[in-house]
Formats: C-alpha cells, sequence, structure tokens
C-alpha cells in the first residue's frame, strides 16, 4: 500500500463507491482501465492509481474491481 497521504478527490470517492457496489471492471486490454456499467471510465490513470494505493485489487489485470480492506475501511470513513 502507497502510504503517501494524498488526499483521495471526489472523483476517486465515487470510483470506489462505483467498485463497491459493483459497477466496475478492469479491462486487461487498456494497462487496467476501468470499465463503468460498460463504459470506460474518463480518467484512465483512476484504475491503476488507485490500485498502486492498495485501496483497489487489481488481481490479474482483468475482470470484476473489487475494493481491498483499506478500500473498504476508507469508504467507510468518508
Amino acid at each position: 500500500m502507497n502510504t503517501t497521504a494524498t488526499p483521495l478527490s471526489y472523483r476517486d470517492r465515487a470510483v470506489l463507491r462505483a467498485v463497491a457496489a459493483g459497477r466496475c471492471k478492469i479491462s486487461g486490454n487498456t494497462g487496467g482501465a476501468l470499465v463503468v456499467d460498460g463504459r470506460f471510465l474518463s480518467d484512465q490513470f483512476a484504475g491503476p492509481r488507485l490500485a498502486a494505493a492498495g485501496l483497489i485489487d487489481a488481481g490479474s489485470h482483468q475482470g470484476p474491481a473489487r475494493l481491498t480492506a483499506s478500500g473498504e475501511a476508507l469508504l467507510a470513513a468518508a
């Protein structure tokens, strides 16, 4: 997990909520970009950034996106 204290943006929190709701998939063809409700997220760096921060489990880099325990805790505290 990235231990730097960078606050999450409103967009990042919205992405985490969408992941928690089961609305996101990780596209293996595009370096880990997120697909939300069947459409690519306009911020193509959000998925890799949140995965690098340890908030999203990128797993095999393809398939459903899932929150990590840290992501769930951060979302619950927000």
